[in-house]
């Protein structure tokens, strides 16, 4: 394993919302289990964040407009926290908090990791419920279905399950985590070992969406979800700024073709905000942009050209 290569501190809130605060059938518990309440919980999100927009997405895909409400902070943040600057007197209206710190804070006093989105708060007590990302989307899907709309998609197909998985796994190391792997590397060889994992695993997608219109078939699913919201940011900020730059997205015919596929899919466009995307990572990460210059490319229109996979 190389030296000085970026880890990511996964050990979240393990807390889960789930259907009469009932133990899932899937997955770990090893914090508190929340009762599922249309109302009472709040999602915070911010748009330029890939983890946080899968949950946007997976939102939209269900239905869960109207039962779990949707706060935005903005794109750039300091050291302590996301901000809600976007918002009138940058105040959540909800939770009327200027900084998500504030309701990590007054679940765990002085919260000792960093203070991520997506995160559930819980309205009546303007705690954070759970920032755990991975298991926001897959209990919207699993324990939120009592609201679901009727023609919500099977994002977790019972069939292709096991294989979904894999999938997943293989994707987030290699490209949803690869791509900060590369730009947060701190030696040579710790991005040299990153980047050829990232290309070898774009490649296989590539090589695998070539014959299929989804991962895993006909359909989408959340693997689908957690692939795209990396692969939408790949030309307007990875390539560059994270050197991840053998070639550009648009460059792979069927990743490309794919990706805009699923971008003018309703749900998955307009939670999509390449200003906001771009302005995080170019002001916020100075120790990669000094200068926080954010370019003004690519053209977001390209991205509504015909996709041809229907």
């Amino acid at each position: 394993m190389a030296d000085k290569e970026f880890k990511r501190d996964m050990n979240y809130i393990p807390d889960r919302i789930t259907k009469d605060a009932r133990v899932p059938e899937h997955g770990p518990v090893n914090g508190e289990l929340w009762p599922v309440e249309p109302g009472r919980y709040r999602l915070i999100a911010a748009a330029a964040c890939p983890w946080a927009n899968r949950t946007l997405i997976v939102r939209k895909l269900l239905g869960l407009e109207d039962v779990i409400s949707v706060g935005m902070p903005g794109p750039t943040h300091d050291e302590r926290s996301w901000t809600f600057d976007l918002d009138p007197g940058g105040r959540d209206p909800v939770l009327g908090i200027e900084r998500l710190q504030e309701a990590y804070f007054r679940r765990i006093p002085n919260y000792p990791r960093g203070i991520t989105v997506p995160a559930i708060v819980d309205i009546p007590t303007g705690q954070v419920v759970t920032n755990d990302f991975p298991w926001i989307t897959h209990d919207f899907f699993f324990e939120w279905s009592d609201y679901h709309k009727s023609d919500a998609p099977n994002l977790w197909p019972a069939d292709v399950r096991e294989e979904m998985e894999e999938v997943m796994e293989r994707i987030f190391h290699g490209v949803n985590n690869g791509v900060y792997r590369c730009g947060f590397a701190g030696s040579q060889a710790a991005y040299n070992e990153a980047y050829d994992l990232l290309w070898e695993t774009m490649d296989w997608l590539e090589k695998r969406l070539t014959d299929r219109r989804y991962l895993m078939g006909d359909a989408i699913t959340e693997a689908d979800v957690r692939l795209f919201t990396t692969l939408v940011r790949f030309d307007a900020v990875y390539h560059g700024h994270f050197k991840c730059n053998r070639n550009k997205l648009t460059e792979m015919p069927a990743l490309w073709a794919y990706a805009r596929d699923l971008y003018q899919t309703p749900g998955f466009g307009e939670t999509v905000d390449f200003e906001q995307i771009k302005q995080h990572y170019y002001i916020v990460h100075t120790m990669i942009n000094p200068t926080q210059i954010v370019p003004k490319g690519p053209d977001p229109e390209v991205w509504l050209t015909p996709h041809g996979r229907g």
